[in-house]
C-alpha cells in the first residue's frame, strides 16, 4: 500500500504537486520518496502496478516515476494502463531504466512515457526534470480547458448566428407579404 511524505508546512503540502513512485525494492523506493519529496513534492508510493493504479485513483497525482522493469506487471504495461484511463491519460510518466537498456527506452517511448531515464542519474535533474514536466502538462491542461471554452462559445455563437439567420427570413418574408397586400391596391 502507498504512503505519502509529509512536506513541513500545511500551505506548501496543500500547493505541492503529488508524484507517484512505483518501484518494487522497497529500499530504492524509500531513498527516491525522501529525496523527490525534499524536492518540494507531495509522494505517494507503490510497490506494484495494481497498488499503483488503486493511488491513482485514490489521490490526485501530476507526474508517475515508474521502475521500467518489474516482476508480474511491468512498467510497459503501466503506461498503457495508464494512458488507456480516459480520466488519467494525460498524466505525465517518467521511467527509470538501467544504463544500457535502450531496447527498454525504446519500447517505453513506443508504449506512450513521456521520459525514460537511465540510472544512475542525479537526483537534482530528475527533480528539475519532474518539475519541467508538470509545469508543461498543466499549461497543456490549461490549453485544452481554454479551447474548450472558445469552443464552446463558437458553438453559441453559430446557434445564435442561426437563430438570427431565421428570425432575418422570417422577417422578410413578412415584408414581402406585407409588400404584396398593398402593391396590388396601389394600382
Amino acid at each position: 500500500m502507498g504512503f505519502e511524505f509529509p512536506i513541513e508546512d500545511e500551505a506548501s503540502r496543500a500547493a505541492a504537486p503529488r508524484v507517484l513512485i512505483v518501484q518494487p525494492k522497497s529500499a530504492y523506493l524509500g531513498v527516491l520518496a525522501r529525496r523527490i519529496s525534499e524536492g518540494g513534492y507531495r509522494v505517494a508510493t507503490a510497490e506494484t502496478v495494481s497498488a499503483a493504479i488503486v493511488e491513482l485513483h485514490r489521490l490526485p497525482v501530476d507526474l508517475i516515476l515508474s521502475e521500467l522493469r518489474m516482476p508480474q506487471v511491468s512498467g510497459l504495461e503501466l503506461v498503457q494502463m495508464v494512458r488507456d484511463d480516459p480520466v488519467h491519460r494525460d498524466v505525465p510518466i517518467f521511467l527509470l531504466t538501467g544504463k544500457h537498456d535502450a531496447e527498454g527506452a525504446v519500447l517505453a517511448y513506443r508504449s506512450g512515457a513521456d521520459t525514460v531515464i537511465a540510472k544512475p542519474f542525479h537526483f537534482e535533474v530528475l527533480i528539475a526534470r519532474i518539475g519541467r514536466e508538470i509545469e508543461r502538462s498543466r499549461v497543456l491542461a490549461r490549453l485544452q480547458s481554454d479551447n474548450a471554452t472558445l469552443d464552446a462559445r463558437v458553438v453559441g455563437r453559430a446557434i445564435e448566428l442561426g437563430e438570427m439567420r431565421q428570425r432575418w427570413l422570417e422577417t422578410e418574408a413578412e415584408l414581402r407579404r406585407l409588400q404584396a397586400l398593398v402593391e396590388p391596391s396601389e394600382n
